[in-house]
């Protein structure tokens, strides 16, 4: 299965090349580069998702969503444990707004 080039792929399909590359962009700085390491994803977490999780500095923080997603307990967090934390944020999000849209 090859990427569809970006200036002809759908929303969604760039939505999903984007997730790759982003998991990608952080999964090679060290260790095995098809996983997230506890630094790896503390970097990740506080860059890209730092106004959804404010407190992803906080050590405590990032060692429960490390403990949370890491569900082979091999201490580094894979694509699909990612994938996992994506979805889990995007349907918190998405149950925010439709809470938030239902009072206004």
């Amino acid at each position: 299965m090859s990427l569809p080039n970006s200036e002809n792929a759908s929303t969604l399909e760039n939505a999903m090349q984007l997730m790759i590359q982003t998991f990608h962009k952080y999964s090679g700085n060290e260790g095995d580069k098809y996983t997230l390491s506890k630094a790896e994803l503390k970097e990740m977490l506080t860059t890209e998702l730092g106004s959804y999780l404010g407190n992803a500095q906080d050590k405590e923080a990032v060692e429960k969503i490390m403990g949370d997603l890491d569900s082979n307990n091999d201490g580094e967090v894979d694509f699909t444990e990612f994938i996992i934390l994506i979805g889990a944020l995007t349907v918190a999000c998405n149950d925010f707004f439709l809470e938030y849209n239902d009072k206004q």
